[in-house]
């Protein structure tokens, strides 16, 4: 897909006061040239990138990973000059650069760290090279100062030492000579003063031949000179010749630094331009988080519904003096594919076409737009607009001569993937022939498939729009009444000029006006009458529609708290079943381990007592295991359950074959050992004090009474009544 948008059409839509709101967000001045340098993308896969880059910024703002500081110095004199052969930059441009190279590294660290919040962002930053040499090279020689540091070479090292003990000699040589000038009385009362960045002495003019030295000046009135003491002053010359070694070893290590860095020029300026990348997306995403703006879907259909629209201008400078923007929704499709918008001048008509434009043309260019998020929208490969007067004095071209030019670059360019947008269409000739010549135009763009809105105030248009199969009449809605403009687009019919209604509204007098009507063709003023009062039908209608609207929306929003109710409730209930199956599994366990300690207190048998209670520990593990199967996370560990598995099954199958065979000889021999025990139980008479447990029961207890068939157990704790048949001996009464 390459898009073909002119610069015209830029202009027609105001997309230069877009960028300029945009750019105010912008953080740093290469952003802000960038943001002025935006048009439409012609490649859709940059697009999508652009768009997407924008839309995880804009997301970053209600989460807790913001995007770090992205601001930056402009190094880019400074990358050239460090470019050319044998050359050196300041320590403070040094910096930048560390700072440049250090922020970018922080970016490629934070993206890939939040990968899955910012994929887009983190397949940008993965382009460039992930390097600390720039930074860790310039910090070695160079500290936060600014200053090279005194390490950075062996000769600066013994350079700075030597200064320090210069300046140690010019102190010591200064303070002798001021005591001994002092005590010779050879001094003003000021002592001494600093003359060319060094200390002198204040010596009375009288005195000026007594004290050494090199004369520098002296005051206003003449009365004081100002001397050099001999000795500071040789020492002086050794300090300067220091101080200019000094300097020629700092440029002989940053050329050395230099030299080190200049390998890395090419990554520099990709630096470079992915923080003015950065800048761009998060200026179009603080404009559009101000806008309210959204990405809309972007359809592979050829089709644009923008719902609840806003001209972006227009909302900007409603909004700084608090006048409410209407919005708009608007729909073109297969079946809706040209839109024909009438009605008087000054109710909204061209705002509504710019506002379409606009926002196709933002989205094009990388840039969210204020609409609502069930909006979507195709990417037209060409826009064309024919927005206002547009008279050429330059070229001598009339209005209508200019747009005849027009049309022509229309038709030519006009296809399947156009989206037109022209302002009274047809105006500027003789209404009838120029309308007959806008009807002929307006057949070929429809027979092209081309999408588009047209404004108008030619009737024969509506009636064409009337006649053609997908192409749609519309009008800006009016009060009737105090014809004020409503600013709200009503599609599905022509709307009235209002012609003479707005002229008697505007003082225009009556008898003027009559005159006016007889002067025109009886039928075009009943075809006019007959559309103002539809409209004003429409008007009614329509109201009464926003009236059932609202009481539908209000049954929808109690009906969203029932459900939201209904939730709340069914949640409540859920955690209480939660809570009552772990209280029931707290009752189980509690009554388990009161069975063990009871049993343990009866017998009093520890070891018993640990077998049992292991043994249900396992058995809890077992089915917990069962019911929570640990899963296996890697590609190797499932591969190894799946062969574990296999091995289970197999076993298991092997071991159900042996069981199986068991089971048989087992039974047997159960059977036979029933009997035994049978016949043993059915000989044995039950005593006073023997200890005996109820069959398929844990607890042992004493018999303390036997009536007949009838017997009382004593559990210690509560007694109990059974039958003898029911009983089973653990322990022969002690005689």
């Amino acid at each position: 897909m390459r898009t073909n948008i002119s610069e015209k059409t830029l202009q027609d839509l105001e997309f230069s006061t877009v960028l300029q709101h945009i750019s105010e967000f912008c953080i740093s001045s290469l952003g802000k040239e960038k943001i002025f340098e935006t048009k439409p993308i012609q490649q859709r896969k940059e697009l999508f990138k652009e768009l997407h880059l924008v839309d995880e910024y804009l997301s970053s703002f209600e989460s807790e990973n913001r995007v770090p500081n992205h601001g930056f110095d402009n190094i880019i004199e400074n990358v050239k000059r460090l470019a050319i052969e044998n050359s050196f930059i300041e320590t403070d441009a040094f910096l930048k650069i560390a700072t440049t190279s250090l922020t970018v590294n922080e970016l490629i660290k934070f993206f890939k760290k939040f990968q899955i919040q910012f994929p887009t962002f983190y397949a940008l930053s993965q382009e460039i090279e992930f390097t600390t040499f720039v930074d860790d090279e310039i910090k070695k020689i160079i500290d936060i100062s600014g200053e090279v540091k005194n390490n950075a070479s062996a000769s600066l090292k013994q350079i700075r030492r030597d200064i320090n003990n210069v300046r140690g000699k010019i102190g010591a040589s200064f303070s002798s000579a001021l005591s001994k000038a002092i005590a010779a009385g050879y001094l003003d009362d000021i002592k001494e003063t600093i003359v060319d960045n060094q200390r002198v002495l204040a010596v009375s003019a009288m005195h000026r031949r007594k004290v050494p030295g090199s004369l520098l000046g002296s005051s206003k009135s003449g009365n004081i000179v100002y001397i050099a003491p001999q000795a500071t002053l040789s020492y002086s010359r050794e300090y300067q010749n220091l101080v200019y070694e000094e300097k020629q070893e700092v440029v002989k290590i940053l050329r050395a630094l230099a030299t080190t860095i200049r390998p890395c020029v090419a990554l520099l300026n990709e630096y470079i331009q992915f923080l003015i990348h950065t800048d761009t997306v998060g200026a179009k995403a603080k404009y559009a988080l101000e806008m309210d703006a959204i990405l809309p879907k972007i359809s592979n259909n050829k089709k644009i519904f923008f719902k609840n629209a806003y001209h972006p201008v227009l909302w900007k400078k409603n909004k700084e003096q608090e006048i409410k923007t209407v919005a708009q929704t608007i729909k073109l499709d297969e079946k809706q594919q040209i839109i024909v918008i009438s009605g008087p001048n000054a109710g909204g008509k061209s705002i509504t076409l710019k506002t379409i434009g606009l926002l196709q043309i933002m989205v094009q260019s990388g840039i969210l737009i204020p609409v609502d998020e069930r909006s979507e929208t195709y990417i037209f490969d060409t826009i064309l607009t024919d927005i206002g007067d547009n008279q050429s004095i330059e070229n001598q071209l009339s209005t209508y001569s200019y747009r005849l030019k027009n049309m022509r670059y229309f038709l030519r360019k006009c296809n399947e993937n156009t989206l037109f947008l022209i302002d009274e269409f047809g105006t500027g000739s003789d209404p009838e022939l120029g309308g007959a010549l806008a009807e002929i135009f307006l057949e070929e763009f429809y027979h092209k498939k081309a999408f588009g809105i047209i404004t108008t105030h030619y009737s024969n248009l509506k009636v064409l729009a009337n006649e053609l199969e997908n192409v749609t009449n519309a009008n800006m809605q009016f009060d009737e009444r105090t014809l004020e403009p409503l600013y709200r687009l009503f599609i599905g019919q022509a709307g009235s000029s209002f012609t003479f209604e707005v002229a008697q509204k505007n003082g225009i007098p009556f008898s003027l006006i009559n005159k006016a009507k007889k002067r025109v063709e009886t039928e075009k003023v009943r075809l006019d009458k007959t559309i103002s009062k539809l409209q004003k039908e429409r008007n009614r209608l329509q109201k009464n529609s926003d009236n059932l609207e609202r009481q539908k929306s209000k049954g929808q929003e109690h009906l969203d708290s029932l459900q939201e109710k209904e939730q709340r409730i069914q949640d409540k209930l859920s955690g209480f079943q939660e809570l009552y199956d772990q209280n029931q599994k707290m009752l189980s366990l509690g009554r388990k381990t009161n069975e063990l300690l009871n049993k343990y207190f009866q017998t009093n048998n520890k070891k018993e007592l640990n077998a049992n209670f292991n043994k249900w520990v396992a058995d809890e593990k077992v089915r917990h295991v069962k019911k929570n199967p640990i899963k296996p996370k890697t590609k190797a560990q499932k591969q190894k359950a799946k062969v574990v598995a296999k091995q289970v099954q197999e076993t298991i199958k092997k071991v159900e074959k042996e069981v199986l065979e068991k089971v048989v000889e087992v039974r047997k021999e159960k059977k036979i050992e029933a009997a035994k025990i049978a016949k043993e139980k059915s000989k044995y008479i039950y005593k006073v004090n023997d200890r005996v447990r109820i069959i398929d029961s844990n607890s042992v207890g004493t018999i303390d009474k036997i009536d007949k068939k009838s017997v009382t157990i004593n559990y210690g704790i509560f007694t109990t009544k059974t039958s003898l048949e029911k009983l089973e001996l653990v322990e022969k009464a002690k005689k």
